[in-house]
């Protein structure tokens, strides 16, 4: 099948394969992106390293980084997860998850935020319960019980097999899905969805995100975003990505981003262009078949 018309990053088979589960430590490098928001010198928020145990595999355990909002006077009700592709990985397309973590959990009414790897990438039986172990961690330490799920490529499979069966999901978003394994999302309604896709995207067609659009159907709130000759991860519009799945996130959850917010915060620039690829690679997220052109 030729790249532009492919439908799936998913592996062949859905056994565990050979590939030993990340650590945490292996991604120390991309905790944090190298610019950081600060108030008044102070930090507004922490990043817990974390190991997640899965209870499908008597040693299974998932890998991720929780951005939490230090102590602040109001706090959402929501948290939101991010997932990366076929590879796993901890940076997502573009390494804009560093930046959306960082930025919801800099905010005044800051968002916790979790960017979670994969025990065992591309196969998506594994990864759906990577992300509901993800989401009872933080509902039983946290109290958190409401979860946007944001997923790029292969990641959109877990995102919306999660979403369609788990009503504590209140909305989805993807960036350049495949649409293999994606069912899920014919449950979602009227739970709101976001799709976002680059129209030269080489690894994953376009018409992936516009068939998931009509998969999800019209009696919901379905949005979708098309980016004129970018790629499948967004590098041409990596800063308007980030800003709208932000907003996208805060709007799902009931909260407006102030203006002073989206000037300080939402807009800032984080990421460099030149080390986003680079990034992608220290954090796993080429590992798969996802690639950035």
């Amino acid at each position: 099948m030729a790249a532009a018309n492919r439908s799936s990053l998913s592996a062949a088979t859905q056994g565990k394969g050979s590939t030993k589960p990340a650590n945490i430590s292996d991604y120390d490098s991309v905790k944090e992106p190298s610019r950081l928001i600060y108030s008044k010198n102070r930090k507004l928020h922490d990043i817990k390293s974390l190991t997640i145990k899965v209870n499908d595999d008597p040693d299974g355990a998932v890998p991720g980084f929780l951005h939490i909002p230090a102590s602040r006077p109001s706090k959402p009700d929501f948290a939101a997860i991010l997932l990366s592709g076929a590879g796993g990985g901890v940076v997502g397309p573009s390494s804009i998850y560093m930046s959306i973590a960082e930025k919801l959990s800099s905010l005044d009414t800051g968002i916790p935020v979790m960017r979670l790897d994969y025990r065992y990438p591309a196969r998506n039986k594994y990864c759906t319960r990577d992300v509901l172990a993800a989401m009872d961690y933080i509902e039983s330490n946290y109290s958190i019980s409401k979860f946007v799920l944001v997923g790029w490529s292969f990641g959109g499979a877990p995102v919306f097999a999660v979403g369609g069966m788990d009503s504590r999901v209140i909305a989805c978003a993807t960036v350049a899905s495949q649409t293999a394994e994606t069912e899920g999302i014919r449950n979602l309604a009227p739970r709101p969805v976001l799709l976002l896709h680059g129209k030269a995207d080489r690894t994953l067609s376009p018409s992936c995100s516009r068939n998931l659009y009509e998969l999800y159907g019209p009696r919901g709130d379905r949005r979708i975003h098309i980016f004129d000759g970018d790629d499948h991860s967004l590098t041409r519009h990596a800063a308007k990505a980030e800003e709208m799945l932000c907003d996208f996130i805060a709007e799902v959850g009931g909260l407006k981003i102030s203006e002073t917010d989206q000037e300080d915060v939402v807009r800032k620039e984080l990421v460099d262009d030149g080390e986003r690829v680079e990034l992608m690679k220290k954090g796993g997220d080429l590992r798969g078949e996802e690639r950035v052109e």
